[in-house]
C-alpha cells in the first residue's frame, strides 16, 4: 500500500510536512509530478500529466495506493476525480471546482441565500464590464493563488490598465473583478473527515498596503463562535467536507463574508507553525483523514493556551539576495521563536507585491500575546538580508 500525493514544484509543506509523516505511519511515498527535476534526489518524484486524472490512475497502478491527495490549490480538483476513480476517501470534486475558482464561489454562496458580492468576469481578450458603483473593485485570476496579480482598482481607468498588465504576464487567465470587501482580514482553518468538521483556530492578518494584497503579519485568534458559526454554513454550501481547508474572511457589522477558500492547508509554513502551536502532528492528521479514519479518532486539542505571532520578512526591490540568516531557533524567556528562509541566498528576483517577495518567516509561540510580540521584536532586530541590485 502506498500513497500518493500529487504536486507541481517542491514545497516546505510537503518536504517538512507530508513526507516525514507518511514515514512516521509507515507509509511508502510517490509524489507523482510534471516537474519531477525540480525535485530532491531523495523525494522519490515520478513524472505524471497530473492535470489529466486518468493519467494520475493510470500512474498508481504498479503499487495499491492507501491515499491519493494533494495540497496544491491547482490540482484539489483532478486529484479529486482521480481518488474517486480509484474508489479511495477523497473530496468531493464539484466542492474543490467551486473553491478554486472564485467567480463559482460566489456563485454558489448567492445561490444558497448567504450573501451577494457584486461580481464580474473578464474572459481572455474581452474589455471589462464593470459598473461605475462598484468601485473601488479588487481585480484578480479566477483561479489565481497567493494573492498574485491581485490589485485594488479604484475607477475604470485603474482597472483597464491592471488588467493590460496582468494580461502581459498571462494572456490566456480569465479574471474576475469584484466588490471590495473592507474589514480586518481573518482566517479560519478547519480539518473534516466528510461528515464532521473541526475547527483548528485562525489568524488575524495584517496586509502590506495597497493596491496589492501581501501578508505582512498573522497573530493567533481563533474566531468567536458567531462567527464560526456563519463560516461553517458558507463551508457547508460550498460542499467543503474532507481534510483541510483554509478560509479567509472579513466581519462587517458582525456579519461574516468570505473573501476566498482554498481546499488544502494554509500555506507559507503557517502550516508547519500551526502544527507546531497545537502540538499535534498536524499533517499525519490529514493523511489520516485521507486513509478513512474518522475526525474524532485523531485527538485535536479543545481548546490553545498559547499565542503564536508570524511575521514575513519582505523584499522591497528587485535584485539578488547577496545576505539573509538562518534556519534559526531559539528561545528567550517562555517564548519559542524562529526563523525560516523562504529564499535562498544567490537569487535574483523581481519585485512583485505578493508573497513572491517573502525572504523569510519569523515567528513566535509562548504564553501571551504581550511576550510574544516583545520576544519577537527582540529577535528581529538582531537579523539582517541584503539586497543589491
Amino acid at each position: 500500500m502506498r500513497l500518493y500525493l500529487t504536486a507541481l514544484n517542491p514545497t516546505d509543506a510537503v518536504l517538512e510536512g507530508f513526507l516525514p509523516a507518511a514515514a512516521s505511519l509507515g507509509l511508502p511515498v510517490t509524489v507523482l509530478t510534471d516537474r519531477p527535476e525540480q525535485w530532491p534526489a531523495h523525494v522519490p518524484a515520478v513524472r505524471c500529466a497530473i492535470r489529466d486524472a486518468a493519467a494520475v490512475v493510470a500512474a498508481t497502478a504498479g503499487d495499491q495506493p492507501a491515499a491519493l491527495l494533494s495540497n496544491s490549490d491547482h490540482l484539489q480538483e483532478v486529484t479529486a476525480i482521480a481518488a474517486r476513480k480509484l474508489g479511495l476517501p477523497g473530496k468531493d470534486p464539484e466542492a474543490a471546482r467551486l473553491c478554486k475558482d472564485k467567480a463559482a464561489t460566489r456563485r454558489a454562496i448567492t445561490a444558497a441565500g448567504l450573501d451577494l458580492v457584486r461580481t464580474v468576469t473578464v474572459d481572455p481578450g474581452a474589455a471589462p464590464a464593470v459598473p461605475a458603483e462598484m468601485f473601488p473593485a479588487v481585480v484578480k485570476p479566477r483561479e489565481g493563488v497567493a494573492s498574485e496579480d491581485a490589485y485594488l482598482v479604484a475607477d475604470h481607468r485603474d482597472l483597464t490598465n491592471r488588467i493590460a498588465d496582468i494580461r502581459d504576464r498571462r494572456p490566456e487567465a480569465a479574471l474576475v473583478v469584484e466588490e471590495y470587501l473592507t474589514g480586518e482580514l481573518g482566517t479560519f482553518d478547519t480539518l473534516g473527515d466528510g461528515t464532521t468538521l473541526a475547527v483548528l483556530g485562525g489568524w488575524r492578518t495584517r496586509l502590506g498596503p495597497p493596491p496589492t494584497f501581501t501578508e505582512e503579519c498573522l497573530d493567533w485568534s481563533p474566531p468567536p463562535k458567531h462567527v464560526d458559526a456563519q463560516l461553517r454554513v458558507y463551508l457547508a454550501a460550498l460542499g467543503v467536507g474532507l481534510g483541510a481547508c483554509h478560509t479567509e474572511y472579513v466581519v462587517q457589522k458582525d456579519r461574516v463574508r468570505l473573501i476566498e477558500v482554498n481546499y488544502r492547508l494554509i500555506g507559507d509554513r503557517m502550516d508547519l507553525i500551526l502544527a507546531d502551536l497545537l502540538g499535534v502532528p498536524l499533517f499525519e492528521y490529514v493523511l489520516r483523514l485521507h486513509l478513512g479514519e474518522p475526525l474524532a479518532a485523531l485527538g485535536l486539542p479543545a481548546a490553545v493556551d498559547r499565542h503564536a505571532r508570524v511575521e514575513y520578512v519582505c523584499a522591497d526591490r528587485p535584485g539578488r539576495l547577496a545576505a539573509a540568516p538562518g534556519p534559526l531557533d531559539t528561545v528567550f524567556g517562555e517564548v519559542r521563536l524562529g526563523c525560516r528562509p523562504l529564499r535562498e541566498v544567490g537569487r535574483i528576483a523581481d519585485h512583485t507585491g505578493t508573497n513572491r517577495d517573502y525572504l523569510a518567516a519569523l515567528h513566535a509561540i509562548g504564553p501571551d500575546q504581550d511576550s510574544v510580540r516583545a520576544s519577537l521584536a527582540a529577535f528581529r532586530e538582531g537579523l539582517r538580508w541584503t539586497i543589491v541590485e
